[in-house]
């Protein structure tokens, strides 16, 4: 009976449930971030806020103090300089590039990687046709390819956007298939005996069940996606952050360098707040 309910929900391997369980990551359990609040209290934000400044303050002083050349590590204050100088002219027209590289190659990834995950989960067959091939996009750096895209479709944005596809969805692909895996055979008899069709089932029950595991993909796959677009940008570009990075490092300006490694953390972290958030609104229920 139990195989019957089960239907096609993909394997990935021959590891019992509870196993597979265990190793797993979900919202719960993606990181201390996920099961606490930042800060419960002002004293716990003024906390937060002195070791900040502790830090920032320290590095300051030790470059001071060691007399480390500008070209080497700059101050904290002339990296902020910068980064408040020059981002309306310098730095705002590449991180439009490098978003809206983002943007796309990881909307046309996870729209990919979704819809895969979902054929997979009913149809065995496929998943052991395309199952190498995923494992070949995971194990294989997009970067690599991006000279040959070049090649054939010129230094446009397009051959950044293919491989930012190429890396983020398989990311989202393999979590939604975990989470495809998890459902609970007993919710799909409850729903199998109400009278429920293949894909009611997979709608009604598969997918909010899967959704913390969705949305974890989503979130490794935009940030994976991130460091795939950069670095496409320093491999063959001329505009967008990692082209940026390149440019300014060989003209030894690294407050610009550091103010742009700023940036791209800032970006990361953006990334992860609004997936964060995004889990607690439609998965919180997990917790």
């Amino acid at each position: 009976m139990a195989s019957e309910l089960r239907e096609t929900i993909p394997t990935f391997g021959q590891k019992q449930a509870a196993d597979e369980r265990a190793g797993q990551v979900d919202l719960a359990n993606w990181s201390a971030l996920s099961n606490a609040s930042f800060a419960k209290s002002w004293a716990e934000a003024a906390v937060i806020a002195l070791v900040a400044v502790i830090i920032v303050g320290g590095a300051e002083l030790a470059v001071i103090l060691f007399d480390i050349k500008p070209y080497i590590f700059p101050r904290p204050s002339a990296i902020a300089t910068a980064l408040v100088t020059n981002f309306p002219t310098l730095f705002w027209p590449h991180v439009q590039v490098t978003l809206y590289e983002l943007f796309v190659g990881f909307g046309i990834g996870a729209a990919v990687g979704l819809m895969l995950a979902a054929v997979i989960t009913q149809f065995p067959f496929v998943e052991k046709v395309i199952t190498p091939y995923i494992l070949l996009l995971v194990t294989t750096p997009m970067i690599a390819l991006v000279p040959l895209l070049i090649l054939n479709l010129g230094f446009t944005s397009t051959p950044r956007i293919i491989a930012v596809a190429l890396a983020s969805g398989p990311m989202v692909m393999i979590n939604s298939a975990t989470g495809f895996r998890r459902t609970d055979l007993a919710k799909i008899a409850l729903a199998r005996s109400y009278g429920a069709s293949t894909f009611q089932i997979f709608m009604k029950v598969r997918f909010p069940l899967a959704l913390p595991m969705i949305i974890v993909g989503l979130m490794v796959g935009a940030i994976f996606g991130l460091l795939t677009a950069v670095g496409a940008e320093m491999v063959g570009g001329k505009d967008g952050l990692g082209n940026q990075l390149m440019f300014w490092s060989s003209m030894v300006r690294m407050e610009n360098f550091y103010a742009i490694i700023a940036l791209l953390a800032i970006i990361g972290v953006s990334i992860y707040i609004a997936f964060y958030w995004i889990g607690k609104k439609w998965a919180s229920w997990q917790a």
